[in-house]
């Protein structure tokens, strides 16, 4: 195991993420996403792929660990709560239509 605990995952999680922001906010510069990567992967074949597919990659990749972490989570029997990051992403329907109630749309 990697990490003993939650707590020690949630560290090195933010560490990344914050790794990652800075990379993509002070590094990366637009026209490197049309530009090609050539690179080797972990058993020394050598590709060549668009910058910017390999960076939609990295974030669609952990969606797909993130969705068997929480299998895994409930077939445990660990409730996860909401996974659905639509509810993070504000409606704007409702703010151009305060009077509206949510469920009459």
């Amino acid at each position: 195991m990697i990490y003993p605990d939650l707590a020690s995952l949630q560290i090195a999680r933010n560490t990344t993420d914050q790794a990652i922001e800075r990379w993509l906010t002070s590094e990366v510069e637009e026209p490197d996403f049309a530009r090609s990567l050539k690179y080797a992967n972990t058993k020394g074949i050598i590709s060549e792929r668009n910058f910017g597919e390999l960076v939609a990659h990295l974030f669609n990749h952990q969606t797909h660990h993130r969705g068997q972490a929480s299998t895994l989570l409930s077939q445990a029997g660990t409730d996860i709560g909401v996974t659905d990051f639509l509810i993070d992403i504000p409606d704007l329907a409702e703010r151009s239509q305060p009077d509206q109630v949510k469920g009459d749309r």
